[in-house]
């Protein structure tokens, strides 16, 4: 059964709000298109759509209330709504209100690279050792927080919140709103450069997640990253637990073994020798694994136990999902990483593919927001293929990196994913490893779609 999130009096009280009707709801929604039965929906109004004008319906989709600023003209005399001065700013109440109730140990992720993949860790170990809350896919901004912690039962052991910004300023009030016990910074990489002068201004920025740090919380951080000293300064006065490969590293590897499908891997965690495997493959995987581990000690849960349950980790659709496709001839593997790109995540993809067998395919989209330096990063991506076969590219940017490509590689360059999905379906063979990656604008999921259309299994 389905916890009870909040009454019509406790959310009423939270948002100074006025209740109609009594009711009690088991879910928060802001989505009149995704209404599950018992959700409370908080008609947002936003730049380009008003909440408001679908209270009716999400009532109708079994919505237990709504909270609105204004009642409706279509409302009935007998819906159950709570009526506050603004939707937004009651929103952000109920995200407070939650945190002041909450007993939980709190821990709060961001990073350029890997933070929902080590935020989905976090939540999936310790989950294993108490009840725990967590964003739900990259809810990590100024409306996804506040309904994260809104949407967090009263009686959570453990909380795992996701931070996100693309400008300076913005993970402050998050933050503060988080109040986390633990913040994580997985790395610092050129992401978002078109908001930025420079990653290290990137990096003052994703520092901000120490504004609402507990004043006897951990902040950890990468002490494999360029910018440890500066996080480190900026951590003031709190205790830091460093991850890495660093020999100076608190949590660090002291051998990994990556294959195709994990890594097992030689751990010194404070002191503590472990051994443990990691369902997933790539370098990268090697710290987001420690990281998580250095994350679970700052929560004072069990390290060996969660290490125990890195071995049965599943990837994200979007972000290093596998599916094998069953083609004429056998069957083709494709790991799904289509879901956003950075200079950092996309070498991390290559690297992932380079540890495969078979016919090595890498098929990749434009990487967005990257600043003035956009050229010379997608070409400075040449030197990543080194074990991989051909190189199907897209867009205006990933033609430059076509071109930088040595011949025996370079397969087909057109000018979008709609273009280039047909090519690519045309190329593949049994026993082909295909990872696709871009930015999301670049819409490179619309060739994995071309590629499960070929699963044989559909047709029988």
């Amino acid at each position: 059964m389905a916890d009870i999130l909040w009454t019509d009096r406790e959310a009423a009280k939270a948002t100074d709000g006025t209740p109609f009707g009594a009711w009690d709801v088991t879910g928060i929604s802001i989505d009149s298109r995704n209404i599950s039965k018992g959700d409370l929906f908080i008609a947002i109004k936003g730049p380009s759509f008003d909440g408001h004008n679908y209270v009716l319906a999400a009532l109708k989709a079994g919505a237990s209330a709504a909270m609105v600023s204004h009642i409706p003209k279509e409302c009935r005399q007998h819906d159950n709504l709570l009526l506050v001065h603004d939707t937004t700013k009651a929103l952000e109440d109920l995200g407070h209100a939650a945190r002041a109730r909450s007993n939980a140990k709190i821990i709060a992720v961001t990073g350029s690279v890997g933070k929902t993949g080590v935020k989905e860790a976090l939540a999936s170990v310790l989950k294993q050792q108490g009840k725990t809350h967590a964003t739900i896919g990259n809810l990590n901004n100024h409306y996804g927080l506040p309904l994260t912690l809104a949407r967090m039962p009263k009686e959570c052991e453990y909380a795992v919140l996701e931070l996100g910004m693309n400008h300076a300023g913005e993970l402050t009030p998050l933050s503060n709103m988080a109040k986390p016990h633990a913040a994580l910074i997985t790395t610092i990489a050129s992401a978002h450069l078109e908001h930025f002068d420079s990653v290290a201004d990137i990096a003052r920025a994703k520092c901000e997640i120490f504004a609402g740090l507990d004043q006897d919380g951990i902040a950890i951080l990468n002490a494999d990253n360029d910018y440890f000293d500066l996080m480190k300064t900026a951590a003031g006065d709190h205790k830091v637990y460093s991850f890495g490969q660093n020999e100076m590293a608190d949590f660090k590897a002291l051998s990994a073994d990556i294959t195709p499908f994990g890594s097992h891997i030689q751990s010194d965690l404070k002191g503590q020798k472990l051994n443990y495997t990691i369902a997933h493959s790539g370098k990268h995987w090697i710290n987001n694994s420690l990281a998580v581990l250095a994350g679970i000690k700052a929560l004072g849960a069990d390290v060996e136990k969660a290490a125990a349950h890195l071995e049965h980790l599943t990837q994200l659709k979007g972000r290093g999902a596998v599916h094998e496709i069953d083609i004429n001839g056998g069957s083709i593997q494709v790991i799904d990483e289509s879901y956003n790109a950075n200079e950092a995540s996309m070498r991390a993809a290559l690297d992932v593919l380079n540890h495969q067998n078979g016919r090595k395919i890498a098929v990749l989209g434009d990487m967005l927001e990257l600043g003035p330096d956009e050229v010379d990063i997608h070409q400075g991506l040449k030197d990543a293929f080194d074990k991989i076969d051909l190189v199907f590219t897209c867009g205006s940017l990933m033609k430059h990196l076509h071109r930088a490509l040595p011949a025996e590689k370079r397969a087909v360059h057109a000018s979008s994913s709609e273009h280039l999905a047909p090519l690519v379906v045309q190329s593949v063979r049994p026993g082909d490893v295909i990872s696709i990656k871009s930015s999301r604008g670049s819409r490179t999921d619309l060739v994995l779609d071309a590629l499960l259309e070929l699963d044989v299994k559909k047709e029988t």
